[in-house]
């Protein structure tokens, strides 16, 4: 059998002398779609950081976290096998680089091409594929810095795209989006979803959840608090409890909202 893309075991972990994560045990299988929802400050990024080897765990017995059945990665082997998309990769994309030069920094793991990398032919083909498949091609050229925020996030998913990875790590896909270009991305994403792309989304927005993400884990607390189908999880007693609010909740067209 496969080993999963994830496998938390008693995973804490301490940030500025605090637990953020404590005591997290979690395993999401190669392929899922799965979405990890909860409030602010409940510990989402800091599992989406934990994933990439931004923060580690503390290390106690019986811990351990381990990606595609191993505990020690080469972080440059692993970005090669996650395809990250974060609101801290796209602050850093700021500088006066074009779309393709982003997309081909994802081969090297970095904010755009520099004079030390080198290129290939290889790579240059690959990226125009990206650009192609996601339909923005029109902006390879582009400079970054005057690209709104929805076509900013998509060239940072065709620079984690590059390289064919096992799973897209989203964190906070819509933040700062309009609705227009909320859309877009939702339809983006579940092309990708249904191309055989594995998604792994992080949000605190219902809506963002995707009709093709079947599985839904709740954070509150630094704690899973809930796991287990979309239908179950996404009930208003549950949701009520999670965010500490009494909320309503409406599906449509495989969607839900929360108010």
């Amino acid at each position: 059998m496969a080993a999963p893309l994830l496998e938390f075991r008693n995973v804490t972990v301490v940030r500025k002398d605090r637990a953020v994560l404590e005591d997290v045990n979690l395993a999401i299988g190669a392929g899922e779609h799965v979405a990890i929802l909860g409030p602010n400050g409940s510990g989402k990024s800091t599992l989406i950081k934990t994933i990439t080897r931004d923060c580690y765990p503390l290390q106690r017995p019986g811990a351990s976290v381990r990606i595609l059945g191993q505990e020690r990665w080469h972080v440059y082997d692993l970005r090669v096998l996650l395809g990250i998309v974060s609101n801290d990769l796209l602050a850093a994309c700021t500088r006066d680089f074009k779309g393709r030069e982003i997309v081909l920094s994802g081969f090297f793991s970095s904010v755009g091409v520099w004079p030390y990398h080198q290129v290939t032919p290889e790579m240059e083909e690959k990226a125009d594929q990206v650009l192609d498949l996601l339909e923005i091609s029109h902006l390879a050229d582009r400079w970054v810095d005057e690209l709104s925020s929805g076509e900013a996030r998509r060239i940072l998913i065709a620079r984690a795209l590059v390289h064919d990875p096992k799973a897209l790590v989203l964190d906070e896909p819509t933040a700062s989006l309009d609705l227009h270009a909320t859309h877009e991305l939702r339809a983006l994403l579940r092309k990708l979803a249904r191309s055989g792309t594995s998604i792994l989304m992080v949000t605190h927005h219902l809506a963002d959840i995707l009709p093709e993400m079947s599985r839904v884990i709740l954070i509150r607390e630094g704690r899973i608090f809930r796991d287990g189908s979309k239908e179950a999880m996404l009930t208003p007693e549950i949701l009520s409890q999670l965010f500490g609010a009494p909320v309503e909740i409406l599906r449509r067209d495989g969607y839900y909202s929360m108010w």
